[in-house]
């Protein structure tokens, strides 16, 4: 399945005209970073977990500005547990699921879409997740600003 998945969305993708390069991460089957995705022009993450074959996900990470980071990494254990169910509520109203990730020695947050359903991933439906990882990147990018 993993190497019939990656073989798919690889032509879709070149079908599309995104560049993207591959990415060797140990914790999944495979993984493509398509380098412009959606409106914003933003970089995507595809990859299937190693847990979870014949899932795709598909996700984006907003970098915090320096002086969120700053603000973050002076936070106790208990206000970055407050700011991360803050961060999680917004992205559960958006419909995508997060994760906070150091990355690079920068504070991410990270907005994902997993498509589950065998039957229904293919070239539409994994174009129509990224242009919805996009948007939802846009959101939050907006509401860490707004609020944090």
């Amino acid at each position: 399945m993993s190497a019939r998945m990656r073989d798919n969305v690889e032509r879709w993708v070149i079908h599309e005209g995104l560049s993207f390069d591959e990415v060797k991460n140990p914790d999944n089957n495979f993984q493509i970073l398509v380098k412009h995705a959606g409106q914003s022009g933003i970089p995507v993450d595809v990859f299937e977990p190693k847990g979870q074959p014949g899932v795709l996900v598909i996700g984006a990470k907003v970098v915090m500005k320096n002086s969120q980071i700053a603000r973050y990494l002076g936070f106790s254990a208990e206000e970055k547990e407050k700011f991360e169910k803050k961060v999680s509520d917004y992205c559960y109203s958006i419909q995508v699921i997060n994760k906070i990730i150091t990355e690079d020695g920068k504070q991410k947050v990270g907005v994902y879409v997993v498509m589950d359903d065998k039957e229904n991933i293919n070239q539409q439906t994994m174009l129509e997740a990224i242009e919805n990882v996009s948007e939802k990147y846009d959101k939050t990018a907006r509401f860490l600003l707004k609020t944090f």
